[in-house]
């Protein structure tokens, strides 16, 4: 159905007169009468009625006017549901427990005006596509590559770089220690069986092993945090690297420990990314929260000091 021409069966039934219709609807008076002959036609009814005192709705008119009215009503809901800052701002991240999510958070609670819709797309590629086709608005992701070449009108910049942690069982080795440094994990077993190959997270990994000389695992199914963490409780061998700012869980029995990295600390580095045309306007306000944050926590971006590390492409 021809949603101008239930609009302009609407304006001269609330103004009562084709030419005061044509007037609102800045159009002619032929137009309006066109649009509503064309109604006419295609319902197979008469909506209207002209007399000298104006022209009302006839009684098939009167019963579709309130469907007329619905309609428009839908159309405005429909645009309203995508028009830049009246829908959600759509935002992924690596994983709800991990640090991005919890910056995410921290902007929700000081902005609760805005609307958020959290995605979980699953790796850097992936959420550069969905950028590029506008799925999404903005994603905190590792970027690997330098910036001139992502894809056209994709921005990104850093807003965290996160210290690594080492998590053990308590009959670890290492669990009473304070910190370790990385190259003294050369020879024991790291396991991330999460660490999928060709993915950004997988890209970090990669380097860190080659340059502290270790060995990281990833044989066996990835089964989620909780069997990790389970594994780790009960194996004197066994441990795995997370970020400072992941949020876990596990049984008080469970007594893991979370041991820093030092001399240097690896860091991972998490960016923004949105692109450029993208007219939401939560979108500034997002990436103004984030600038201003990492201004009152300097150590929070890229650059934190020679006694860290990351990858060549992170610097």
């Amino acid at each position: 159905m021809n949603l101008d021409a239930v609009r302009t069966f609407l304006a001269v039934v609330d103004l009562g007169h084709f030419h005061e219709a044509a007037v609102d609807l800045a159009i002619t008076q032929q137009a309006v009468s066109k649009r509503v002959a064309a109604l006419e036609k295609e319902l197979g009814v008469r909506l209207l009625t002209r007399a000298p005192g104006g022209a009302r709705p006839t009684i098939d008119g009167q019963a579709f006017l309130p469907h007329a009215r619905a309609l428009l009503e839908a159309e405005e809901r429909a645009a309203a549901s995508v028009r830049p800052g009246r829908r959600a701002l759509r935002v992924d991240v690596i994983g709800r427990r991990l640090a991005p999510a919890a910056l995410l958070r921290a902007f929700h609670r000081a902005r609760p005006d805005v609307e958020l819709d959290v995605v979980t797309l699953y790796d850097a590629e992936a959420a550069l596509a969905a950028l590029g086709t506008g799925v999404i608005d903005a994603s905190f992701r590792a970027v690997t590559r330098p910036a001139h070449r992502l894809p056209d009108g994709i921005r990104a910049t850093r807003v965290l770089d996160e210290p690594l942690q080492l998590l053990t069982g308590p009959g670890h080795e290492l669990a009473a220690a304070r910190t370790v440094a990385p190259a003294a994990l050369a020879g024991r077993r790291i396991w991330m069986p999460g660490n999928t190959a060709g993915t950004e997270w997988a890209q970090f990994y990669d380097e860190l092993a080659a340059a502290f000389g270790l060995t990281i695992d990833v044989v066996g199914p990835h089964f989620g945090t909780e069997p990790l963490v389970d594994a780790l409780a009960d194996s004197a061998e066994l441990a795995t690297f997370v970020g400072e700012g992941t949020h876990l869980l596990w049984p008080a029995s469970y007594d893991l420990r979370r041991i820093g990295l030092s001399e240097p600390v690896p860091l991972y580095p998490h960016s923004l990314i949105w692109h450029a045309d993208n007219p939401h306007p939560a979108l500034a306000l997002l990436r103004d929260h984030l600038a201003a944050a990492a201004s009152r926590h300097p150590g929070a971006g890229a650059g934190r000091g020679s006694g860290t590390w990351t990858p060549d492409w992170a610097r």
